[in-house]
């Protein structure tokens, strides 16, 4: 297993995060979807642990044969996808990946991440309590505005080094601009890779773990760069959105929409130091190519509209 832990530092407080979080996945997940394939949202429900208090539990699948390599499309079934499950309790989160299929030729891969929300430069240290972790793990600070992120998923408009917010007035962000922002606030991600294969197993999880740090940087560029579309928001109406844009998701990729619960749950009063009560997750299984995007698909240059949902476009109007 191969374990690292990522700061991410961005120009917004937790409490505007949280709204913007969930925003960018919905939207990020509607636009990498297509027919056939894409993210479909199975359960999205209260849930309630007795340390970390109410939160939000989804599960999706993401259906994805398309975007494998061609040694790994000739060995799988066309009815292909991952299961992911994640546990919200803001500002604390557990997401678990693995695949929905049990079969014998692929070998055992999963992915797991605990996430915790500050509001400060990245400087807690010992977050996640080294005494439940194996060993030394490397702690690296991700900058969304000069870490490269791979040249096809590059669009200008969500480039923090020439955005500017016109409602918050944020941005663009110079070089330091860590060190001198203000508000500023750091999601710190523990993320352990486990593919449990004599030969190919370190190649293969830092491979894993170099897309997810892409997968990381994009996300963070995008929150941002979306701030506009976001900010305001209350939690019901970020959870409407949520809504609405996932059961147009579903309907995209082709499937009978599930029904689909999404009622809000408070925030807890404190921030839990203790991951260790969090739910078990079944963590086995296979294949980091989930994480890989489809190289045939055409680059966008910018962003395009997310929704054709009536109620959206009529609340866009109203603006």
């Amino acid at each position: 297993m191969l374990v690292k832990e990522y700061r991410i530092c961005m120009p917004l407080t937790t409490e505007e995060y949280r709204v913007g979080q969930l925003y960018t996945i919905s939207k990020h997940s509607h636009q990498e979807s297509e027919k056939g394939e894409g993210v479909e949202v199975v359960k999205n429900e209260p849930h309630e642990d007795p340390v970390h208090g109410p939160g939000q539990f989804t599960e999706k699948r993401v259906h994805l044969s398309s975007k494998l390599p061609s040694w790994a499309r000739a060995v799988t079934p066309r009815i292909f996808y991952i299961t992911e499950k994640a546990w919200n309790y803001y500002p604390y989160t557990i997401t678990a990946d693995s695949l929905s299929l049990q079969c014998s030729f692929l070998p055992k891969f999963s992915i797991y991440i605990e996430t915790k929300y500050e509001d400060n430069c990245g400087d807690s240290e010992n977050i996640f309590h080294s005494d439940k972790i194996l060993g030394d793990h490397e702690v690296s600070f991700l900058d969304i505005a000069f870490d490269e992120i791979p040249e096809r998923y590059y669009r200008s408009l969500e480039d923090p080094r020439f955005f500017s917010s016109a409602k918050t007035g944020r941005g663009p962000l110079r070089e330091g601009w860590r060190q001198h922002t203000k508000p500023i606030m750091c999601s710190y991600k523990l993320v352990s890779v486990k593919f449990e294969v004599w030969g190919l197993q370190t190649r293969v999880e830092q491979f894993v773990h170099k897309v997810i740090r892409d997968i990381l940087l994009i996300g963070h560029r995008q929150a941002f760069a979306w701030v506009d579309e976001w900010c305001g928001m209350t939690m019901e109406e970020v959870r409407r959105y949520e809504q609405e844009t996932q059961e147009a998701t579903n309907e995209l990729i082709g499937l009978v929409a599930p029904a689909i619960s999404v009622s809000e749950v408070g925030q807890p009063t404190a921030t839990h130091s203790a991951p260790a009560s969090a739910p078990s997750t079944p963590l086995s299984d296979e294949a980091p190519e989930f994480l890989a995007p489809p190289k045939t698909r055409p680059r966008k240059k910018s962003a395009p509209e997310t929704l054709t949902l009536p109620a959206l476009r009529e609340r866009a109007g109203a603006e």
